[in-house]
Formats: structure tokens, sequence, C-alpha cells
């Protein structure tokens, strides 16, 4: 094994609305908007990056909302619960936040020992999770539309995978990426990479026969990991690639570089380089207030602004110093 990830990186969805998808992620949760551009494939599509003040790796939650995108369906072949993480004495505040918001969610559930859950849901059905932690990060938060700093999501916490077979998954994890089976519990195996803290986790879940995942608005798209550098990024490339993943080439997504490849169970992998981050092309107080286009696709950008929908961001979404 040549590669040990830091842990995740970001987890990508899909959404219908991008006004509506905004407007939950950072005006409910409270999540920076940190990047606000478009999907390089399709340049007619917004991608939102949400995140802690610096978007720093581990924090990162983006979407792509294409307009009238059908209902996907969580489901076997996908991540299918995003968790993020919150300090425990957060738990009140985010409780009273979901109703007064009018999110569905569960009741807080003690999970293993040290574990209390808030699992909620999106206006699209993307399921989510405010997992509190005694391991989360004490350093304080970003602070917008009436989250404080002190109550802020600290970034990402885990991620459940939905499996019909887990042992080839689980093999990839522990195998190639340096993660750790820590722990099992009926169905679901918990692996870890380096510490074991909060952004560190995936889940899998194991259900035999389990109904397939339908991709659309409110599932995930796909989870990224973290590499520390290009050099490392193309050495995992040559592994994977020896196992007989068809791997992607090294893409540049100008805020990292990236690789692409479907693991054992369905779910598309991202192995994403932690450089050189979200402040490249405008300064980290500015993040997320224009639209940012890549190089190659400056030419076009009176045609892109023209085709992608008009979205408002309120001054209490850009932060105190707004």
């Amino acid at each position: 094994m040549s590669f040990r990830t830091a842990g995740i990186h970001h987890v990508t969805g899909i959404a219908s609305n991008p006004q509506r998808n905004l407007d939950f992620y950072a005006g409910i949760l409270g999540l920076r908007l940190v990047k606000r551009t478009v999907n390089f494939d399709d340049p007619t599509t917004y991608h939102f990056y949400f995140g802690n003040e610096n978007g720093s790796p581990g924090s990162i939650l983006t979407f792509f909302p294409w307009p009238d995108a059908r209902r996907g369906r969580q489901g076997g072949g996908q991540v299918a619960v995003t968790s993020f993480s919150i300090l425990p004495s957060s738990v009140g505040f985010w409780i009273e936040r979901l109703i007064k918001k009018r999110v569905e969610f569960e009741q807080p559930a003690a999970r293993y020992d040290d574990e209390r859950v808030i699992a909620f849901k999106d206006h699209e059905g993307f399921m989510g999770e405010l997992v509190a932690h005694p391991d989360v990060s004490m350093q304080g938060g970003w602070s917008a539309a009436g989250v404080p700093a002190e109550h802020s999501i600290r970034g990402l916490y885990s991620i459940t995978l939905w499996l019909d077979a887990n042992e080839l998954t689980g093999q990839l994890l522990t195998n190639t990426f340096g993660f750790e089976l820590v722990r099992e519990q009926g169905s679901i195996f918990r692996y870890a990479s380096g510490n074991g803290r909060p952004g560190t986790i995936v889940d899998l879940r194991c259900v035999p026969g389990i109904w397939a995942g339908v991709m659309g608005a409110g599932t995930v798209h796909h989870v990224a990991f973290r590499s520390a550098n290009e050099a490392e990024q193309l050495r995992v490339r040559s592994e994977l690639s020896s196992l007989g993943y068809n791997v992607t080439p090294q893409l540049d997504r100008d805020y990292f570089k990236s690789i692409y490849f479907r693991e054992p169970g369905g779910v598309l992998f991202e192995i994403a380089t932690d450089g050189p981050g979200f402040a490249v092309d405008e300064p980290v107080d500015a993040l997320g207030q224009s639209l940012k286009l890549p190089d190659w696709l400056e030419p076009r950008r009176f045609e892109i602004e023209a085709l992608l929908p008009n979205i408002r961001i309120p001054l209490e979404l850009r932060g105190p110093n707004a």
C-alpha cells in the first residue's frame, strides 16, 4: 500500500433548483458558499461549493443544481448519507433551528458510545446527519445566516455507502486507501483513516439484495478522498490501474486535481489533491461572491452568464464582515 488518505475531501450531490439549494445549505445550515462556478463538463449548470470559512478539504459539500432534474432515489451503489460534525453543546441549537426552518428531521439518537445523531433531509430528499462528537474541533467556524460561530458546522463527519455486498469495497479501502476497519455493528462496517477523527470515517451498510439507487436530485453524485499532492495522486492512479480499475486521466479542476473511478459496489470515487485551494482566483474574504470560470471558459463568459439561472445571495449569507 502506497497511499494513506487523510480522509474525505468533499461530497458532491445533485439538486434541481439553484436558489433553493443555496437557501438551504447556506441559509439554513449556515455553510459558507466558498465558490460559485460552473460544471466544467456542462458549463450551463452551476457548481456550488459549500464549506467552512476557508473552504478547507474535509469541509466541502458541492452540488450540481440541474434545473428541473428528476428526483433520484437512494439505494445500492450510492453514498446514501452525508454526515456533518457539530459540537455536543450545539445539539439543542440545531433542534430549535431545524424546527424553526421546517426541516424534516428525527429526534437526536445515540449511536455507539460517543455520537448523538440528528438525521435530516433537505427539500429534495438529500439525506444528511448532524453528528455531535467530543472529538469535533472546538475552533469556531463560519458565522452567517443566524448560525453563530460556536454552533456552526465544523466540517464533514462521515459518509455512509449502501451496498449489496461490502467485502470488495472494504478491501479497496484497507489495501489501497489506508483505511482500517474499526467497528462492526449489525450490517454496518465502519472504516477510518489516519487518526480516525471526524472527517475520516466511511460506513459501509451492507444490505444483500438492496434496490439499486437512481441518480437524480436529492442524491450523491460522487465522493472525493484527499491526496496530499499531485505526485501521490499519480502513484495511486498507477496502483489502481494495475488492479484493473478504469481510472480517468488526471483532470484539472482549478482548485484541485482529480482522478475518478468506480469502486466495486458501483459508487463513483474521486481522489482530489488538497491544493491549490479556493483562494487561487479570489481572496478568502470574497469567496463565493462572484461567478468564477476556468481560463478556458472565460471567453464564453457573456454566453454562459446569459444561460445560467438568476440567483440571489442575501447579504446575511456573506458573513459577519459583509
